[in-house]
């Protein structure tokens, strides 16, 4: 018996947009629950794409390796989030790994399912294709971002991103639930440590930022939106 709280969590990705309980039903109940322990990963880089995930409970983190062997975090996924939608359109690989940053319980679907269940519901289809669509534009706006915008913009940036995400009142701020270390930070954003490192602190001074070990409070989130859209 699916439970409604486990269908809700689900339906939230936007591969099921429009469809009605019925086939969301229909399409949990074609999926198979898994657990990940932290420090796991559902697959890496360079695999062939064979199963789509939904992630229930934890945080899971894409990363992809460059050419020149730079890595760079994609996307931190968490409860609704799909994983390897790719599998859809065909035998290809993945793009990128995906690391369990905490304990994780998803759904997964194998692809011959995946492309089974899209033909009985075609909106399902046309969900996915909207979804892969969406990542792609993404990307194009974190490299333009990273080819134009200063250092300071790209990490006020994504921490307005993680805060959208991932934001939890505390206090007088608002807490990126998350463990988020300063070398993640460079990786989102195409810098190094120490120019995270030399920022961050420069904020929690400005009384911008609270930091603590992998921990990040926004105290005065406009300040952020400011340096974010590059006003003096």
């Amino acid at each position: 018996m699916i439970s409604e709280e486990l269908c809700g969590i689900v339906a939230s990705n936007q591969i099921l947009k429009g469809l009605d309980p019925g086939d969301c039903s229909l399409f949990l109940e074609q999926g198979r629950p898994r657990r990940f322990a932290e420090g796991a990963y559902l697959f890496h880089q360079g695999e062939p794409a064979e199963i789509f995930y939904i992630v229930i409970e934890g945080q899971v983190k894409l990363t992809q390796v460059t050419a020149r062997g730079h890595q760079v975090i994609l996307q931190i996924v968490g409860p609704g989030g799909g994983i390897g939608i790719i599998v859809a359109l065909g035998e290809m690989d993945y793009p990128a790994s995906a690391e369990v940053l905490e304990d994780c319980f998803a759904y997964s679907w194998d692809r011959e399912t995946t492309r089974q269940i899209m033909l009985e519901i075609p909106q399902l289809a046309v969900n996915g294709l909207a979804l892969v669509s969406r990542r792609f534009a993404r990307l194009q706006t974190r490299y333009q971002e990273v080819a134009t915008q200063r250092v300071e913009q790209r990490i006020a940036l994504t921490l307005l991103r993680l805060v959208r995400q991932f934001g939890k009142r505390e206090g007088e701020g608002v807490l990126i639930d998350m463990a988020l270390s300063r070398q993640d930070l460079a990786e989102m954003t195409g810098t190094n440590f120490y120019n995270v490192s030399r920022i961050l602190n420069k904020w929690e001074q400005d009384d911008i930022v609270s930091l603590g070990r992998k921990r990040v409070v926004l105290k005065t989130a406009h300040k952020l939106v400011i340096i974010a859209e590059g006003i003096d």
